[in-house]
């Protein structure tokens, strides 16, 4: 293999690696629901999540919670 198509496989694999650390970063993340938050609020999943049990898009109330620092 030639100096330059070595550089073409070094420049292939790594726009490769490359885009697939962006697709993975770019990717939304579903919210995690955690029990001790439910303990610490004496609240159900509920309050804060879309979905009764937890681990689903927030509520606004559970946004506030989040950016408040997991402080009611």
């Amino acid at each position: 293999m030639n100096k330059c198509a070595g550089l073409k496989w070094v420049a292939i694999v790594g726009g490769a690696a490359a885009l697939t650390v962006a697709i993975f970063a770019a990717t939304p993340r579903s919210a995690v629901a955690i029990p001790q938050y439910s303990a610490q609020s004496k609240l159900a999943c509920g309050a804060c999540h879309t979905n009764p049990s937890g681990g689903r898009a927030l509520t606004n109330r559970g946004k506030k919670f989040q950016a408040n620092g997991h402080k009611l």
